[in-house]
C-alpha cells in the first residue's frame, strides 16, 4: 500500500457527528465548535519501546495511545470531540495496521470522539495523537488553583501502570488474574471523564497522573506557588500491587511509577462535605495529603519523611 491507500482503507470513515463539516481526506478538516464553549487541545507522542512495547498487540497499542491522550481532556473537565493521528511506521504492514485501526476506532466510539485528520510517514514506529474537546468558559480544571490548606485527593488506585510494565518486562511475577488486570490497566487506561465532571464544581486544581504522582502533583504546586504533603500510608493501591510487590516497591510505584492516568486534584476545606457526598455516592477518590506552605512535594510515612527512588518519568532526565 502507498500512503493514500492506507488512509482510505483503514482511517477514512463516514462522518458520524454534526460538529464535523469535513473530515479525513482533504488538506484541512472543517469543524463546528459547539456554541458557547472553549476549545481544549492536547497532543501526545508515544514512541515504540519507550511508551509501549514495539512487539505489543497493535489493537491494544492503539487503545492505549488514544486513551492516554483523552486523559488530558478528562483532567481539564472537557468533553471529547475530535482527534488527529500522525502515524510513523517502518513499513505499511496491513497485518499491523488493520488491528491498530480496529482498536483506535473502538476507543473513539466509546468516547464519541471523531478522527478528523492526520498524517502517515515512514520511520521508526511512533504515534502522535492530538485530541480536541469542549469546555464551558471559566469552568476548566487547571493546575494553578490550589491554595494553602486544600486537601489532596486521587481517583482510583496508584502503582498499577508501573507494576504492569514490570509484568510485561518479566521483572514481576504474579498469578494469571493479577497479570490480566495489570496488563489491561496498562493498555486500556480509562480517562476519568465522569469523575472529572462530578468533582469540577468542588476542585480547585487538577492534573492527570502520567509521569508519577509526585512529579504531577509537583506541577500543581509549581503552577499554584504552594507546597504539598503526601500521606504515603493513605495511597490507594490495587490488590494486585499489594499482593505481589514489597512495601517499598508499592510505595515507590504509587508515588513515582506513572502511567496510572488517574486524577490528582485539590479541594478547599469548605468543599469537603460535598466531596464526602460524592464519595458516598460512589466516586472512587481517596484523600492522600494537604497543600502547604513552601515549594515542592514532601512524602510522609506515618509522620516521618519518606524518600522515594525517583520523582517520576523524565524523557531527558
Amino acid at each position: 500500500m502507498n500512503e493514500f491507500e492506507l488512509i482510505n482503507r483503514y482511517f477514512k470513515r463516514s462522518v458520524m457527528c454534526n460538529t464535523v463539516a469535513l473530515g479525513v481526506g482533504d488538506d484541512c478538516s472543517l469543524l463546528n465548535m459547539p456554541a458557547g464553549k472553549q476549545l481544549a487541545i492536547s497532543v501526545d507522542t508515544l514512541v515504540a519501546d519507550v511508551h509501549f512495547p514495539a512487539n505489543g498487540d497493535p489493537q491494544s497499542i492503539a487503545a492505549r495511545a488514544l486513551c492516554v491522550s483523552l486523559s488530558d481532556l478528562a483532567a481539564m473537565g472537557a468533553e471529547p470531540l475530535w482527534f488527529t493521528l500522525c502515524l510513523t511506521m517502518p513499513v505499511a504492514d496491513e497485518q499491523w495496521v488493520a488491528p491498530f485501526s480496529k482498536g483506535l476506532f473502538q476507543v473513539a466510539s466509546d468516547y464519541d470522539c471523531e478522527l478528523v485528520g492526520g498524517d502517515t510517514t515512514r520511520g521508526p514506529l511512533a504515534i502522535s495523537i492530538q485530541v480536541m474537546g469542549a469546555v464551558e468558559p471559566n469552568k476548566a480544571l487547571v493546575r494553578g488553583g490550589a491554595e494553602l490548606g486544600d486537601m489532596i485527593f486521587v481517583t482510583g488506585t496508584l502503582g498499577d501502570g508501573a507494576a504492569a510494565l514490570a509484568v510485561l518486562n518479566s521483572t514481576l511475577k504474579t498469578d494469571n488474574e493479577a497479570s490480566h488486570y495489570l496488563t489491561n490497566r496498562y493498555y486500556h487506561p480509562v480517562p476519568r471523564f465522569k469523575a472529572a465532571h462530578a468533582l469540577a464544581p468542588l476542585a480547585s486544581a487538577a492534573i492527570d497522573i502520567s509521569d508519577g504522582l509526585v512529579a504531577d502533583l509537583g506541577h500543581i504546586c509549581a503552577a499554584s506557588q504552594v507546597g504539598a504533603e503526601i500521606y504515603v500510608e493513605s495511597l490507594p493501591m490495587s490488590p494486585a500491587v499489594l499482593k505481589f510487590a514489597s512495601n517499598t516497591q508499592q510505595y515507590n510505584w504509587a508515588l513515582a511509577g506513572g502511567d496510572d492516568y488517574q486524577l490528582c486534584f485539590t479541594v478547599p476545606r469548605d468543599h469537603l462535605v460535598g466531596m464526602e457526598g460524592l464519595i458516598d455516592r460512589g466516586l472512587d477518590a481517596t484523600l492522600i495529603g494537604e497543600i502547604t506552605h513552601g515549594q515542592g512535594v514532601n512524602c510522609l510515612l506515618l509522620g516521618k519523611p519518606f524518600t522515594i527512588q525517583a520523582t517520576g518519568y523524565n524523557h531527558f532526565g
